[in-house]
């Protein structure tokens, strides 16, 4: 080997064995939040009270300013446009305010930031509930499964109730301990124990669900940069899913969004 191409080849080796230079961390806030004007999509919906009411907005204000401490570069919502032009429109002050949780709390702390964009990563998904409700008739389990349904219903109940007194903050910390997430998430795991051989509805209920979550992580990772700090603001059902993305992604660090609703 000549001198040059021995020259080359060493230096061709310490480029590879050289260190990579270390990318600037991604934190991500996943604010898992109840829907402030529900759309009605899910087994049972909690009926709040008015979010433009003069006690809401008050608290709302406040509410923002404990996340804008984590000073996200990021405002990511459950909306399946990339770049939302509503928040244009909220931006500019036309039409009538929306209750919905995407511009009472996405939009608001966007704007209190600075954000030229709130970015929405919602993907289209399927719940296959009434394959699961059929094989729990057929097999003798449908008062079981309603059983489990019930149980939702009595904690959405519940959270209507706290709901009377507590303020938004204090209602987004509770759904956010993570033993509320565990307890969300549990109702999808316990769908497993639906199915014999071939006919699996609770397995499939499940993967469309975690499909859905994928897809949104996936639009998520893809849009980040290096460095950014991003709240991510979904129904509090998706959490279990969305903070275990969080957790698998190299270089990206979960941030507990309870201590900023203290």
């Amino acid at each position: 080997m000549s001198r040059r191409l021995r020259a080359l080849a060493l230096l061709i080796a310490a480029l590879l064995l050289a260190p990579l230079p270390a990318l600037a961390e991604v934190q991500v806030m996943v604010l898992g939040s109840y829907h402030f004007a529900n759309p009605g999509l899910d087994l049972h919906n909690a009926e709040v009270d008015d979010v433009l009411s003069a006690r809401r907005q008050a608290e709302l204000v406040e509410l923002i300013e404990r996340l804008a401490s984590f000073r996200p570069s990021m405002v990511a919502v459950e909306a399946r446009a990339d770049a939302l032009p509503g928040y244009r429109r909220y931006l500019s002050g036309e039409g009538p305010p929306d209750r919905n949780e995407i511009e009472q709390i996405g939009y608001r702390l966007a704007r209190r930031m600075g954000l030229d964009q709130v970015l929405g990563v919602d993907a289209p998904g399927e719940f296959p509930f009434a394959a699961l409700q059929a094989f729990a008739a057929r097999t003798g389990r449908a008062a079981e499964l309603q059983r489990s349904v019930d149980e939702i219903g009595a904690r959405t109940r519940a959270f209507e109730q706290r709901a009377r007194s507590a303020s938004v903050a204090t209602l987004l910390r509770e759904i956010n301990r993570p033993e509320a997430i565990r307890a969300d998430h549990a109702w999808y795991v316990g769908a497993l124990g639906y199915g014999a051989g071939s006919e699996q509805p609770g397995a499939e209920l499940l993967g469309r669900w975690q499909a859905r979550n994928t897809a949104i992580c996936a639009r998520l990772r893809q849009s980040v940069r290096p460095g950014d700090r991003v709240l991510l603001l979904f129904g509090a059902g998706h959490s279990h899913l969305l903070r275990q993305c969080v957790l698998e992604q190299p270089g990206w660090t979960l941030v507990e969004a309870e201590p900023y609703l203290r």
